[in-house]
Order: structure tokens, then C-alpha cells, then sequence
């Protein structure tokens, strides 16, 4: 007879069991999905690129209904490993675009809100590259309530991610103004350097979109604080060729980093 004990012990086994055969399916049916898709021509038909788009969706679908049977934490960071192997395929992501990287984040996100490294690509992959700032917005909006300003540690970022998706990508300059005051609000509570001198910009950049709600100024602020974070060339590229636009100037070193930025005369 089994005690109480040796019952937990054989479900939470039998949940690892069935958690493993679902990965392990999952990551044949993805490698499958690979190898076709660098296996085949560049010159896909319309029809065939469809169908490893539905591939990839289907795999998704899957991935979102897969139990994680109290391992949240875990099968988000496993789904985030998934994401940037999908991101990270270039020759793949040139005949299916990036249109499914929010779909990979809505899934993450439910397993882990207070995944703070993920917001951030969600922001970069989902506005930038496949040009959905809205589905962005809509998720971080979705799970701001459940998070609090040291839940996660510097969640104030957040904020920051979504106003910049809100004023350089929506055009929604009041929804920005009133993310930046929540992420200055938030940082205001760290004593650390890196947090008061956040509080500083946001506060400022504020102050920016409050005497012109389309503050040169304060567009040039969003688009260095992407400078900052950008994580590849385009990304890099993109936002100094926007900051020059918009009439600012970007100072790089001799070995490409970014030494200083100089906001418009004119706002």
C-alpha cells in the first residue's frame, strides 16, 4: 500500500516522465522543421512557404498547451531557448518573417511574468523586426499588474519598454508620457546609481513630451535608450540613422561604441 509519501514521489515522477516525451517531441518535430526549411531552394512558391509557416504555428500551439505541471519558471526559460533558436535563424526567418516572435512571448509570459530579460526582446523582436508594436504593448500592458517596483529586480525597465514601443513605433505619445512617469516612479525607489539616474531620464523625457507632445527631444531619448540596449547591428543602425532624422547626433569611439549623444538644437 502506498503511503502518502511514496504516492507524491511516484506522481511528480510520472509528471517528469510526460514532461520529457513532450519536449523531446517537441525538438524532433522543430529539428525536422529546421532541416526542411535549410534544406529547401530560395525560390519558394507561396503555397510551401504557407506551409512551414502552419508548421511553425502548429508548433507553437503545441508548446502552449504542453502541462508544465508546476515547473512554470523552467518551461518558460526552455520556450525563451526555443524562441532564439527561431529568432536566431536567419535563412529561415527571410521566407517566414518574425511575425510569430510575440506568439513565442505570449506563451513565455503566462509560464513567467516576472521574466524581465524577456520583455525586453519581446519589445525589440515583436516591434522591430516583425512590426507589431501593438501585440507588445497588449502583452506587457496584460502583465504590468502583476508585478511590482522590485518584483522583478529593476522591473522599472518595463515601463520603459513599453513606452518606447508606445511613442517611437504607436505614435501614442500619452500612453508613453504616462509609462515613463510609472518607470520613473519605479526607479525612484532604488538608491543605486543605476536607478536614480533612470528616474533622471524618464523624468526628463517627460518633461520633454510635456511641452511638445512631438518633442524631437524626447524621440531622440527613446531612440538612445534602443542604442544602449540593441543587441545586433541592425537594431544599432536603425536607431542612430533615426536619431540623426530627428536631428541629433551620435559620437562613436574608434572601436564603434557610443560615446556620447547630443539631442536637436530644435525641438
Amino acid at each position: 500500500m502506498l503511503t502518502f509519501k511514496n504516492q507524491f514521489s511516484f506522481n511528480l515522477i510520472i509528471n517528469n516522465v510526460i514532461i520529457l516525451i513532450c519536449l523531446i517531441t517537441l525538438l524532433i518535430l522543430q529539428n525536422n522543421n529546421l532541416k526542411k526549411i535549410k534544406q529547401i531552394d530560395q525560390e519558394l512558391s507561396k503555397t510551401e512557404v504557407e506551409k512551414f509557416i502552419q508548421q511553425e504555428e502548429a508548433k507553437l500551439k503545441l508548446l502552449k498547451n504542453v502541462p508544465s505541471f508546476g515547473f512554470n519558471n523552467l518551461y518558460g526559460d526552455w520556450i525563451f531557448l526555443n524562441f532564439a533558436q527561431y529568432f536566431g535563424d536567419d535563412p529561415a526567418r527571410k521566407l517566414t518573417n518574425y511575425n510569430l516572435s510575440p506568439e513565442y512571448f505570449e506563451i513565455i509570459l503566462d509560464q513567467d511574468p516576472r521574466f524581465l530579460q524577456a520583455y525586453f526582446y519581446l519589445s525589440a523582436s515583436s516591434s522591430i523586426y516583425a512590426g507589431m508594436p501593438e501585440r507588445s504593448v497588449a502583452l506587457m500592458t496584460e502583465k504590468l499588474p502583476l508585478l511590482s517596483p522590485k518584483v522583478p529586480l529593476n522591473a522599472y525597465y518595463i515601463w520603459r519598454y513599453k513606452a518606447v514601443d508606445e511613442l517611437l513605433f504607436l505614435g501614442d505619445n500619452q500612453s508613453a508620457k504616462e509609462s515613463l512617469k510609472k518607470a520613473s516612479e519605479w526607479a525612484s525607489l532604488y538608491t543605486d546609481e543605476e536607478g536614480q539616474f533612470s528616474t533622471q531620464i524618464f523624468a526628463q523625457t517627460v518633461q520633454f513630451l510635456e511641452k511638445n507632445p512631438d518633442s524631437k527631444s524626447a524621440q531622440v531619448s527613446m531612440w538612445s535608450m534602443v542604442l544602449n540596449m540593441a543587441y545586433d547591428e541592425a537594431t544599432r543602425k536603425r536607431a542612430i540613422r533615426a536619431i540623426e532624422n530627428l536631428g541629433g547626433q551620435v559620437i562613436l569611439s574608434k572601436d564603434g561604441a557610443v560615446e556620447s549623444i547630443f539631442l536637436p538644437s530644435e525641438d
